[in-house]
């Protein structure tokens, strides 16, 4: 039996690591065996995340796919692709709705004059308007409302919040390598487990960012962070740090969508209100955002109710001079 690790399994899949790891956390796979910090994976885990990855390409959800492999059942797995299918039909009827009227669109623009009258006809407006926008797989648009203030937006972001977060006291873990998110995460994981932090500060916030980035994986590091009481001692190799807090543009996305990194720099670059505020916060790498994961302490206690983990993207942020 060939056993591989997970920096393997990463490149062989074209999958992240941080995925991986989060499809363990989520009862998805599990490795065979742990070699100090390194996750190695057997075949068969190899096979269960070759299933995982189609099905995911079929656009079925997470939460189903483990249905469907844990139960192992025939009539599991009919009952999903049903509803996806009657989900996929539903939304290729109303693109084809829409594709038809386009194309009468332009049918009736190619023979009008100068003035557009094509809005005047009722009864493709009352067929358009019968469309439900839930059954469209708009990409970024989440709705009506959204489209019709599409032009007067800054960015794709529809919702950036603007939030203070609060000065803490925090334990930080530090890894370098090919493996450092991972490493980072177990260090603090482990702290996490052994003080029982969850029951002595449920309002506990994980925080975590590149510390440096560098394509260069042997390079590479990572920091993950954790509130924790002011009088809490902290074990080496783990730091006791002092977050100083501020202002921050946030941005929810689900577990993987980390390209919105590039949507929300620029929303934070071209804002009239606001402006980056990195220049403090250089020493803490990633010009000084972070990724917070969200109601982390239920990931703790319940560590497969949620199989959309959400995260929060922090940049750093003033407002600017008037």
């Amino acid at each position: 039996m060939e056993l591989q690790s997970i920096s393997r399994i990463s490149k062989q899949f074209d999958v992240s690591a941080r995925t991986l790891r989060y499809y363990e956390q989520i009862g998805l796979i599990e490795p065979i065996k742990t070699k100090g910090l390194t996750r190695i994976y057997d075949e068969n885990t190899v096979l269960r995340l070759n299933q995982i990855i189609i099905l995911r390409k079929l656009r079925i959800p997470l939460k189903q796919i483990a249905d469907i492999l844990n139960s192992g059942k025939a009539d599991v797995a009919i009952e999903i692709f049903q509803q996806n299918l009657k989900e996929i039909e539903d939304e290729i009827t109303s693109l084809s709705t829409i594709k038809n009227v386009i194309k009468s669109f332009l049918s009736k623009l190619n023979i009008q004059t100068s003035e557009l009258q094509l809005l005047d006809d009722v009864s493709l407006l009352e067929l358009v308007d019968s469309l439900t926008v839930s059954k469209i797989n708009f990409k970024e648009d989440k709705s009506m409302d959204d489209l019709n203030k599409a032009n007067e937006t800054l960015s794709k972001l529809k919702n950036v919040r603007i939030i203070y977060l609060p000065p803490a006291t925090i334990a930080a873990s530090h890894a370098f390598g090919k493996e450092a998110e991972e490493m980072a995460s177990k260090q603090l994981e482990s702290f996490i487990t052994e003080t029982g932090l969850a029951k002595i500060k449920p309002d506990l916030r994980w925080y975590g960012f590149d510390a440096p980035f560098n394509d260069d994986l042997e390079k590479h590091g990572h920091e993950f962070w954790v509130t924790i009481p002011d009088d809490m001692d902290v074990p080496a190799p783990l730091i006791k740090k002092h977050f100083e807090g501020g202002l921050y543009a946030a941005h929810t996305i689900a577990f993987g969508a980390f390209e919105e990194w590039g949507d929300l720099h620029e929303w934070a670059m071209n804002n009239p209100k606001y402006e980056g505020n990195g220049g403090s916060k250089a020493e803490e790498c990633m010009w000084g955002c972070m990724e917070e994961h969200l109601n982390y302490i239920n990931h703790i206690g319940l560590p497969s109710s949620d199989y959309e983990m959400q995260l929060d993207l922090l940049f750093p942020i003033k407002e600017r001079n008037k």
